[in-house]
């Protein structure tokens, strides 16, 4: 049998409801206000099979029920309002402003081992045997 070529081909866990999140749709989805501008996730919801999305130019058309708002602008934000704490307290402090933007994570520093009292293991591969 060949795989078929539908919409939603593949999505049998994608749309499916979480454990014991079945049922009647909260009216906190519908009372939500969303804006034009606003960063919302899109998620569909497995209960509604309708108004999944339809993308037109720099657009996209869906219904309540498939979104949510985004956290994402949140931690940026907290971000910044720790960058502005962080400055004005080195200023009123009297010293240079500390390095306020995030960096990766640099390697490990260096040490040297010991072979005083821990001596080195010699590792060779064991002799492969026929049990018969």
């Amino acid at each position: 049998m060949t795989n078929s070529k539908g919409l939603r081909r593949g999505t049998r866990y994608m749309f499916a409801r979480d454990f014991r999140k079945h049922g009647v749709e909260h009216l906190s989805t519908y009372y939500r206000i969303y804006k034009r501008g606003d960063i919302v996730d899109i998620k569909a919801n497995g209960a509604f099979q309708k108004g999944k999305g339809k993308i037109l130019a720099k657009r996209i058309n869906i219904r309540v029920e498939h979104i949510k708002p985004s956290t994402c602008r949140q931690d940026f934000l907290n971000r910044v309002k720790q960058n502005d704490e962080k400055r004005k307290a080195a200023k009123a402090a009297g010293q240079p402003v500390p390095q306020l933007k995030r960096l990766p994570v640099g390697p490990r520093p260096g040490h040297l081992v010991s072979t005083k009292d821990n001596e080195p293991e010699l590792l060779a591969p064991l002799r492969f045997e026929i049990v018969a």
